[in-house]
């Protein structure tokens, strides 16, 4: 019995995770897997309901479970709250309660969706990159930080810190994805200028002599988004710290027509790990019905992938999503001349069902 549990968050989340909840329960009856759902809060929500972003019982659970799936979090009715109450804080804060230092983002591009991505269809087809970022370290929890009045002004600022072995670790699951897929890792920093990534340089030279059967290049930060929309095909893993992965798997994103269609999956060293979608929580379109289902389908995909233990459970859901939109049914983001336009629970129906129809 696998424990899963569900954090809805804010804005499109709720629609979003209630789908993903239909798709597990066709698993079960389909596979004969068997699984336990709990649901917490995390995100404006929380703070809504009890005060802060991220519940002590949420922390909980999710140290309980198996594997985390998640929504989204965040949205302008919460931006002008103090910072440690932010939705934002509790997605950073049950990363850290968790130790998930490993956020792995694929970004693939379904042959039949060359067409909505803005740039040329043969730059782009055939993308397959996974960009992993180092999730737990960095500028987003260094120390010191804050806002502080010197002469008048005010001034803010972050630390951008990194260990040694937390560099290893990642560049080393970078090493270890590469290894499956086609041996070649980038690893990207901004070593001509941060003395952070200097030492992150070394490290990731250091890891490379230990796996000497998978190519390693470096490359620094603002080539790497030039490249990655001048000739995105040229990379195969890259790995690199938690503020330019975060810029970087957001620009690779787009390459694949829609921020809609991308899944992640955030892992600590027990193999645990939490999953969500690439895109945020979209407010605007909250409630409408509009809400591309299928991120957070393959983002179930990789749970069963890696957390789960089941590859033909993840290779079947993948499947049924291909299978989709070969049909020509496509979500209002995806949307193209000669298909026809769907909403969120009737493309959540269409993918269920095609599961079942091959299964």
């Amino acid at each position: 019995m696998s424990k899963i549990l569900a954090l809805p968050g804010d804005g499109i989340g709720s629609e979003i995770l209630d789908e993903a909840i239909k798709l597990i329960a066709a698993v079960e009856s389909l596979f004969g897997f068997q699984c336990e759902i709990e649901h917490g809060l995390i995100g404006g929500i929380a703070v809504d309901q009890v005060g802060k972003p991220l519940p002590d019982e949420t922390v909980k659970l999710a140290k309980q479970a198996d594997a985390v799936l998640l929504g989204a979090v965040g949205g302008p009715k919460w931006d002008t709250l103090e910072r440690h109450l932010r939705p934002e804080r509790g997605l950073l804060g049950i990363r850290a309660e968790l130790g998930l230092f490993a956020n792995l983002r694929p970004a693939i591009l379904f042959p039949q969706l060359a067409a909505a991505s803005t740039l040329k269809e043969e730059i782009v087809a055939g993308l397959d990159i996974l960009i992993i970022r180092e999730l737990t370290g960095g500028i987003y929890f260094g120390e010191p930080r804050g806002q502080k009045e010197v002469g008048g002004n005010r001034v803010g600022f972050n630390t951008m810190v990194y260990q040694e072995e937390e560099i290893a670790r990642i560049v080393q699951a970078g090493f270890d994805a590469a290894r499956k897929r086609g041996s070649r890792l980038c690893s990207v920093d901004k070593a001509n200028v941060l003395d952070v990534s200097g030492l992150w340089r070394e490290v990731a030279t250091e890891v490379g002599q230990e796996n000497p059967d998978v190519e390693l290049s470096h490359m620094y930060v603002d080539n790497a988004a030039m490249q990655l929309v001048r000739a995105p095909k040229q990379f195969d893993v890259m790995v690199t710290g938690n503020l330019f992965g975060d810029i970087l798997s957001d620009c690779a994103a787009m390459l694949t027509g829609s921020i809609g269609m991308l899944p992640s999956a955030s892992l600590n060293e027990s193999g645990a790990g939490m999953y969500e979608p690439v895109h945020g929580s979209a407010p605007d379109i909250a409630g409408t019905g509009k809400a591309n289902p299928l991120a957070t389908f393959l983002s179930a995909a990789m749970m069963f992938r890696y957390s789960l233990g089941r590859a033909d459970i993840a290779d079947a859901i993948d499947t049924a999503v291909g299978a989709v939109l070969d049909k020509g049914l496509r979500t209002g983001d995806i949307f193209s001349a000669g298909c026809r336009e769907v909403g969120t629970v009737e493309m959540s129906d269409a993918v269920i069902n095609a599961m079942r129809q091959a299964g």
